[in-house]
């Protein structure tokens, strides 16, 4: 009882101690403080942070304490900045962010943008958590640390690049990274994941198909053994397999060789079918052999 009282104590919003640090109102400058922190952006509508929000937290002994509001409650606030870049965007920048999207998102994207739920973007401003919706349930602010709290020190490169010059080599590399950061977070958020990588791969063939070179159907094809791998994250190994077999060999580049041996060397792991994985292992790198390690544990 005595720890409970204590924790209900450190979680009452009381003014008279400190003033709660205030949420960023500018994406831009939220973007460049993701980008060094390497973290997510917690983001939400300004006017849906006007009326309070009720969540419950996790004590340390597994009881949840029930907080009347997630906006006012200075040890919530303190936890929401140590783990995310919290962001509100004034309802007149609406019609700017959503031009940008409204022709290229799914229509699960284009709702979650809409709601006024907490939205975790990513350093670009792409929605992570398109699946979930927590307008029926106190949301958990401890289970959602967990889950969306991401270290994207992994794909730092990548989103430099990309904020450098956007292009079809910066899209597909950053949404490369995804596919392999997904077998390093929670399975239940490894889809999000993966449609998040998807974005960026989408891009990179817009870029693609705007400038047209002698390399097109390479790229194209690198883009779908991403896809593939996508399947092997998701622990879809028969479904990659599939998707493999169905590879005319004679498109297939040369250069990708190494890509198909890496392929074919995880699906028969994650199977469980040593010997056929050992027949690709010579023609792996180390680099890939760490790569097909991750995921393999990663499933287990």
């Amino acid at each position: 009882m005595k720890k409970i009282i204590l924790v209900l104590i450190l979680l009452t919003s009381i003014t008279g101690f400190s003033q709660i640090r205030e949420w960023n109102t500018s994406l831009e400058a939220a973007k460049r403080l993701a980008t060094i922190q390497n973290k997510m952006i917690l983001m939400m509508w300004e006017e849906s942070t006007l009326t309070p929000m009720p969540i419950t937290i996790n004590t340390d002994n597994g009881k949840q304490v029930f907080i009347e509001d997630l906006f006012t409650n200075e040890y919530v606030t303190t936890l929401i900045w140590d783990y995310f870049i919290p962001l509100k965007v004034s309802e007149s920048n609406y019609p700017e962010l959503y031009k940008e999207i409204k022709d290229s998102r799914s229509t699960a994207y284009i709702n979650k943008f809409n709601d006024d739920s907490i939205k975790i973007m990513d350093v670009n401003g792409n929605i992570l958590n398109t699946n979930t919706s927590y307008s029926d349930n106190f949301l958990n602010i401890t289970d959602f640390i967990l889950k969306y709290a991401l270290n994207t020190a992994l794909i730092k490169g990548e989103y430099l690049a990309y904020r450098e010059e956007e292009n079809f080599y910066s899209a597909y590399w950053l949404g490369a990274g995804y596919v392999d950061m997904t077998s390093f977070v929670l399975p239940k958020v490894r889809t999000e994941m993966i449609k998040l990588s998807n974005i960026y791969f989408e891009e990179a063939l817009t870029f693609l198909d705007q400038n047209t070179t002698e390399d097109a159907q390479l790229y194209m094809q690198k883009i779908e053994f991403q896809k593939i791998k996508q399947e092997l994250v998701l622990n879809n190994a028969k479904k990659a397999l599939r998707q493999l077999k169905r590879l005319d060999p004679e498109t297939v580049h040369i250069s990708s060789e190494s890509e198909i041996a890496f392929l074919y060397f995880t699906a028969h792991l994650l199977l469980r079918d040593e010997k056929s994985a050992s027949e690709w292992r010579s023609k792996l790198s180390l680099v890939n052999l760490k790569k097909a390690s991750q995921i393999i544990t990663a499933n287990q």
